[in-house]
C-alpha cells in the first residue's frame, strides 16, 4: 500500500461499528477475506495495530478507535463534497439521510413521506430513528444530512431550522378524579406522580422541567421505552402522563380506560426543529423539507390551535 484510500477507511469504520469482520464485510458488500486483508495492509502502512483479532470477536485498539473517528469525519466531508456536486445539477434529487427522534417519527412520517413523494419524486429519503444523543453524533460524523429533534441542542456546529411548537396533553386513567374535568389546570397536577420515558429521550427532560414548575413528581419505579408504553400504562391505571398532540391524534385513546384532556391555559409545549451541519451540501433541500413539514395539514392544525 503506497497511500490511504477512502475504501479502506470505510472498511475500518465498518469494523469499528460492527466489531466483527463478517458483519463489517457484509455492510461493505465485499468478502470477509478482502476486508481483512485491506485492514491488515492499512495497519502495515500506518505502522500501528488497529484491531485485535480473536476467534470470537474483533476489538478495536485505542489508536484504531482514534483513527476510525478521524476516518468518519474525513468520509463525511467526502460525502458532503459528492452531495454538493450532485446537488448542483438537481438539489431535490438523490439520497437524503434523515434522522428523527422516536417520540415524533411514528406520528410525523406517515404524513411527511406521501407529501415528499409527491413534491420531490426524485428524492430518496433514508430514515434513521434514534434518540437525540445518537442523532447529534451521526450529524457530527456526517452519516446523517439532517435530523428532526427537540430544541434546544447544545451543539455550535449544528444549525436549527424551526418547524413547529407541539402542545402536550394530559393522559389519565378514565376513573381518575381529574378525568371528569373538561380541561386540566396546572395546579391540578401539584404533588401528583407522573409516568415518564426512560433516560435519553429529550421528551423526558421536557416533562421533568414541566413537573418541577407545577410541583408534580416523577414516579421513580417506572421508565417507559416508548409513548405507546406510556399510553398503555396510563390505561391500566398506573398513573398519569403527558403526551404530545401529534402522538395523541395518531394513537387515539384506543381504550375506554384512557382519558385525554387538554390544559385549561398555557399548555406546556415542545419545539421541534430540523438540524444540519454548518456548510452542509444539502442546505437548499433541508430548507425545502422544513417548509414542507410546516405545510403539512396536521402541523398547520397545531399552529392554528
Amino acid at each position: 500500500m503506497t497511500h490511504i484510500n477512502f475504501r479502506d477507511l470505510r472498511y475500518l469504520v465498518a469494523v469499528a461499528d460492527h466489531q466483527h469482520f463478517g458483519r463489517a464485510a457484509a455492510a461493505c458488500f465485499v468478502s470477509q477475506p478482502t476486508l481483512s486483508t485491506q485492514i491488515k495492509k492499512l495497519e502495515e502502512y500506518l505502522g500501528v495495530q488497529l484491531v485485535e483479532r480473536t476467534s470470537k470477536r474483533v476489538i478495536v485498539t485505542p489508536i484504531g478507535r482514534s483513527i476510525s473517528d478521524r476516518a468518519r469525519r474525513i468520509l463525511g466531508e467526502v460525502d458532503d463534497m459528492v452531495d454538493a456536486a450532485r446537488a448542483a445539477g438537481d438539489p431535490m434529487s438523490g439520497d437524503l439521510r434523515l434522522g428523527v427522534i422516536p417520540t415524533l417519527g411514528p406520528y410525523l412520517i406517515p404524513h411527511l413521506f406521501p407529501a415528499l413523494r409527491q413534491q420531490f419524486p426524485s428524492l430518496n429519503v433514508l430514515l434513521h430513528e434514534e434518540r437525540t444523543s445518537g442523532l447529534i453524533e451521526r450529524l457530527r460524523e456526517g452519516s446523517l444530512d439532517a435530523a428532526i429533534m427537540g430544541t434546544p441542542i447544545p451543539e455550535d456546529r449544528l444549525i436549527a431550522e424551526h418547524l413547529f411548537h407541539e402542545p402536550f396533553l394530559v393522559a389519565l386513567p378514565a376513573d381518575h378524579p381529574l378525568a371528569d374535568s373538561p380541561a386540566i389546570r396546572r395546579s391540578d397536577l401539584d404533588t401528583l406522580g407522573m409516568l415518564l420515558l426512560e433516560e435519553g429521550h429529550c421528551m423526558r427532560d421536557q416533562a421533568l422541567d414541566f413537573c418541577s414548575r407545577v410541583g408534580a413528581q416523577q414516579q421513580q419505579d417506572f421508565r417507559a421505552t416508548s409513548l405507546e408504553t406510556l399510553r398503555q400504562m396510563v390505561a391500566s391505571g398506573a398513573g398519569i402522563t403527558l403526551l404530545p398532540m401529534l402522538a395523541v391524534h395518531q394513537l387515539g385513546t384506543g381504550t375506554e380506560s384512557l382519558a385525554i384532556r387538554s390544559f385549561a391555559a398555557n399548555p406546556p409545549t415542545r419545539e421541534l426543529a430540523i438540524y444540519r451541519r454548518r456548510g452542509c451540501a444539502r442546505n437548499q433541500l433541508v430548507e425545502a423539507l422544513a417548509q414542507l413539514i410546516r405545510d403539512l395539514p396536521p402541523v398547520r392544525e397545531l399552529v392554528a390551535a
